[in-house]
């Protein structure tokens, strides 16, 4: 199957592997950036077939642009969405572009007439919200957001998941649609534009976490991330489907040592200590962004993939090949300096 298909948020880590997947595969991409000015460089870094490839301008909170990016298109991929490295001062800064992005694309979807609609949610709209300790989660279980505890980042991608999914019920009518929910997402790059999941791996490279605090998370490479999508969009009989899209959970000291068991010297820097969690708690004190990960001492956030395996056919690469797949594309890019 091939067709024309809307990429949301083409110049992201996830919708840039996906865009190269879909054109590999035939397909014809539209995708939406904020901003023209930058079509030339993700063009650059995608490096496809650019008779395949149209750039349109559009924003999440704004209806301008919308109708031309979808116009033609029989497939969705809504693949934007906020994520920031530090922590907003108020929820909504997150919630309501995540919101309104998701029904504003899936509006212009019905009318358009498309087929089927994946929207890229996230482990944070299962795993948060619990209690203390956490677990193992599937595709049955959603981040409680009448816990006062869960942060903004967690909340925004569960309020436009279930913002869109009742959207779909009451208004979509013969739509198929679909939900892919990665975990922190690794691998190599295509560009210097680092995710916000990145960032771990450069700061344990270059030295700027003096030990490793008692947080993790599961590990998916971006390439199988995007491999679900595309199997989400192009597999028969899809429709209110949600995938787990996550691999093993791993601490930080566990992606340290991958680090440091496999790139000698280039991992000199990487710390090979457990942080004790009143020193963090102390730093958080004076550095707020930190509470975060004060909240998440201990915890286990896994996702159990079985469903999307089982049902798909997807595999995955191992949380070893998408950590050093990062570490060398960091180090090969000199952004990290060794």
């Amino acid at each position: 199957m091939t067709g024309t298909i809307l990429v949301t948020g083409g110049s992201g880590y996830i919708a840039g592997f996906l865009i190269r997947q879909l054109i590999d595969n035939g397909w014809t991409v539209h995708t939406t950036v904020r901003s023209l000015k930058r079509e030339a460089e993700v063009r650059s870094w995608l490096a496809v077939d650019n008779d395949r490839l149209q750039f349109f301008a559009a924003d999440l909170e704004h209806d301008l642009g919308w109708a031309e990016a979808i116009a033609g298109c029989s497939h969705v991929a809504h693949v934007a969405s906020p994520f920031p490295m530090g922590v907003p001062q108020h929820a909504d800064e997150l919630v309501v572009p995540a919101r309104e992005g998701a029904l504003r694309a899936l509006r212009f979807a019905r009318a358009a007439g498309v087929r089927r609609f994946v929207l890229t949610s996230s482990m944070a709209a299962i795993a948060y919200g619990h209690g203390d300790g956490g677990g193992i989660y599937s595709e049955t279980d959603w981040t409680n957001l009448d816990n006062p505890a869960v942060m903004p980042y967690p909340r925004s991608k569960t309020v436009a998941e279930r913002a869109a999914r009742d959207w779909v019920a009451a208004e979509g009518g013969d739509m198929e649609f679909a939900s892919v929910n990665p975990a922190a997402v690794f691998g190599p790059l295509l560009s210097d534009d680092l995710s916000t999941s990145i960032e771990v791996v450069k700061q344990l490279l270059e030295g700027k976490v003096p030990m490793c605090p008692d947080v993790g998370f599961g590990i998916i490479d971006v390439r199988d991330v995007a491999d679900l999508h595309y199997r989400a969009l192009t597999a028969p009989g899809i429709r209110d489907e949600r995938y787990v899209c996550s691999g093993p959970f791993l601490k930080m000291i566990d992606v340290a040592n991958i680090l440091t068991a496999n790139l000698g010297e280039q991992a000199r820097k990487v710390p090979t200590r457990r942080m004790p969690d009143w020193l963090l708690k102390g730093f958080a004190i004076f550095r707020p962004e930190l509470k975060q990960l004060v909240a998440e001492l201990g915890n286990v956030r896994g996702g159990d993939s079985r469903h999307a395996m089982e049902t798909l056919g997807w595999t995955m690469r191992t949380p070893e090949e998408a950590v050093l797949a990062t570490a060398h594309s960091l180090i090969e890019r000199g952004i990290v300096k060794v």
